[in-house]
């Protein structure tokens, strides 16, 4: 999913903003579903630039949970990806938190997409989280106020063989890159070599 996101630079998530990501968090097929009041749930990774500044090349991966509800009239369910940036380090400090509400701990808004968008929108220069969608083919910008993100502690016991915090395999490099992993962290490595200050 990230590598067809990656490949589409006029309608994707723009290479400067990327490039001053300090942390990448990918939800592949997020499901919705409800009648009335809808709920969504999906797991993920987040890996981070490696290096007390963050300017190292990207961590092994921890895996990740995305939860989110609304009220409302609806009916049905779907799955969309997500992309989200964090792009600074009191945005990674909050994700690296046990538990953390969009909007709320973090502040988070819709990326702005396409190879001319400039990093250097209010948007990109205030938030902490930048996010994108897609859904049905179609890939945009997306807000994801309300919803929550936290370490899925199960599924790193389960990739890594015993318990670890998601701060002990991005931030402090307890673990190495599983294989299952390394072609997320090559495509990274391969797109955004270095951090741009």
């Amino acid at each position: 999913m990230l590598k067809e996101i990656l490949a589409t630079p006029d309608k994707g998530i723009p290479r400067d903003l990327l490039d001053k990501a300090e942390c990448v968090v990918v939800y592949p097929s997020v499901k919705k579903a409800g009648f009335i009041v809808a709920g969504s749930y999906g797991r993920g990774a987040i890996t981070c630039r490696s290096g007390e500044d963050f300017r190292g090349p990207w961590s092994a991966p921890a895996m990740f949970a995305l939860e989110g509800g609304s009220v409302g009239f609806q009916i049905g369910g779907q799955a969309t990806d997500f992309v989200l940036l964090v792009m600074n380090q009191k945005g990674a400090d909050s994700v690296m938190s046990s538990k953390v509400k969009l909007g709320a701990d973090a502040s988070a808004a819709a990326g702005p997409v396409g190879r001319t968008t400039s990093a250097e929108t209010d948007v990109a220069m205030k938030a902490e989280i930048l996010s994108w969608s897609r859904a049905r083919g179609v890939f945009g910008g997306v807000s994801l106020e309300g919803s929550t993100m936290r370490s899925d502690d199960d599924a790193n016991k389960h990739l890594y063989g015993k318990e670890l915090s998601a701060k002990e395999i991005v931030r402090e490099g307890k673990v190495q890159t599983p294989e299952a992993a390394k072609q997320l962290v090559d495509l990274l490595d391969e797109t955004s070599t270095k951090h741009a200050s």
